[in-house]
């Protein structure tokens, strides 16, 4: 078994044993990314002397009996965390060239662990996407076909893990954009409860929904890695005082006994019955081990897309405000300040950077916003306070992670709300600030299929044992795409 077809767990244990070095390691995933990235477009940037000298320095930590669970262990980056000294595009024009001067609290934690940054994963355009297809550079292809899409907006994370191009990846999740992206190619995707882990150096789409996670091969490793890049973070006026994400105990959680939910509404009225048959499959299976499945009613589920569709594009149209030409990226040339600011977000905005941009605008206008944003936020309370009221009777509750299964690149670029209502599962744990995690379960039309399980607030570790567990059951994360 080639080094790049391991798990971070299963590198990490080489590394310690001597097996192999941090420098053959870091050595054979650029190769790879050298070799194969052309077919994939998961990367947009990468360093490789960098890289090389960051494992040099894992290595020596290795070698004097200093390392952590992490150290020597590639990571690849999204494109909207801040990377000091390589760009960071947000797979947008108005970025290209920047080269921010720090790194973001996850990356700073990545370094202090000993871990290698490989490079930088393309997404949707500022994660705004479910595709990868708003991406100004290129697209991103699915392992497991080619002609489809990996999901979005963290495409690029999920088709480098699904790959073999990193062992692991941090994607950001502002409606799903970690979470269905893992579905569609078959890993891991677990977005953390809001305030787990730090903002500080993401890029921000929507300050109240956007969360950074990690996409992987196993439950095992995203737990691993939630607990280096995962805590408080003063720098992050959002992050919660909890202390990182603990893996110490995840392997000691069973399914005997646990009361899940399934809400009705999760099985939208674009649900694909293939779909349907592997979700009921994986319940079954759930149910045979010892877990009790009951059908519940959330009545405000249905309501969430249009809702995040108010909320997301409002607070988009506020974060972006501050690229306009004057501090980085390229500024457009034009007849004084006003002309030089609406030629610069013209030309570097893409489409559907723009419509968001111009939506959230107007719910935030003098006379809508009574009508839209604030109606929105009473949505999201509403919403919010059924999910905890369903968490008083049950441990977590589960669904599809996505109503399809990756789907062939184009088809929907000309069918916006079929786009938008690929969040149509993964929006509420945004809007409650829940913990949420997609896992392999089965296949569909010869694609993966991913489980989402969501749990309480602060209730990441219970919530990464179930999931652990269901992983075992399932036995679906060993199989990969024919690379």
């Amino acid at each position: 078994m080639s080094i790049t077809s391991l798990t971070a767990v299963e590198i990490a244990a080489k590394l310690r044993s001597k097996e192999v070095s941090a420098v053959e390691v870091t050595t054979a995933f650029l190769d790879r990314i050298d070799s194969e990235d052309a077919k994939y477009g998961a990367f947009l940037a990468y360093d490789r002397e960098k890289a090389i000298a960051e494992a040099e320095a894992a290595q020596g930590r290795i070698d004097s009996g200093d390392s952590l669970p992490m150290t020597g262990v590639p990571v690849a980056v999204k494109d909207n965390i801040s990377t000091e000294g390589i760009e960071t595009t947000c797979a947008s024009k108005i970025l290209k060239g920047y080269i921010p001067p720090y790194d973001a609290t996850v990356v700073e934690k990545l370094k202090a662990q000993g871990a290698i940054i490989l490079g930088k994963t393309n997404l949707d355009e500022f994660a705004m996407g479910s595709s990868t297809e708003t991406s100004a550079y290129k697209l991103a292809h699915n392992p497991w076909d080619l002609t489809r899409t990996p999901g979005g907006s963290s495409g690029g994370s999920a088709a480098a893990v699904a790959a073999d191009l990193a062992p692991v990846s941090l994607g950001s999740d502002t409606g799903g954009s970690i979470r269905l992206p893992a579905s569609f190619t078959g890993t891991v995707g677990y977005k953390p409860t809001y305030g787990r882990c730090s903002r500080f150096g993401l890029v921000a789409f929507a300050s109240s929904l956007d969360q950074i996670g990690p996409i992987t091969k196993t439950v095992e490793d995203a737990a691993l890695l939630a607990e280096a890049t995962t805590g408080h973070d003063e720098r992050d006026a959002t992050s919660n005082p909890a202390p990182a994400v603990s893996s110490r105990e995840l392997k000691s959680g069973t399914l005997k006994g646990l009361k899940l939910a399934f809400p009705r509404e999760m099985y939208g009225e674009g649900t694909d019955p293939e779909v349907q048959k592997a979700i009921q499959a994986s319940l079954d299976a759930l149910r045979r081990e010892g877990a009790t499945v009951d059908e519940i009613s959330i009545p405000s589920i249905p309501l969430g897309v249009t809702t995040y569709y108010i909320i997301a594009p409002a607070e988009a149209s506020s974060n972006l405000a501050r690229f306009d030409g004057v501090r980085y990226g390229p500024r457009s040339q034009g007849q004084g300040h006003i002309d030089v600011v609406a030629k610069t977000r013209a030309e570097g905005f893409g489409h559907e950077v723009k419509a968001r941009i111009m939506i959230g605008t107007y719910a935030l206008s003098a006379g809508y916003y009574d009508a839209f944003y604030l109606r929105a936020q009473q949505v999201r309370a509403m919403m919010t306070q059924q999910f905890l009221d369903a968490f008083k009777d049950y441990d977590f509750i589960v669904s599809p992670t996505a109503p399809v299964v990756a789907f062939k690149l184009g088809d929907l670029s000309q069918d916006p709300m079929a786009m938008k209502t690929l969040d149509y599962c993964t929006i509420p744990a945004n809007m409650g600030g829940l913990p949420g995690i997609s896992i392999p379960c089965g296949f569909a039309h010869g694609l993966p299929v991913g489980l989402q399980l969501m749990g309480a607030p602060m209730e990441d570790e219970r919530m990464l044992q179930a999931a652990y567990c269901a992983e075992q059951l399932f036995a679906v994360s060993p199989k990969r795409p024919n690379l």
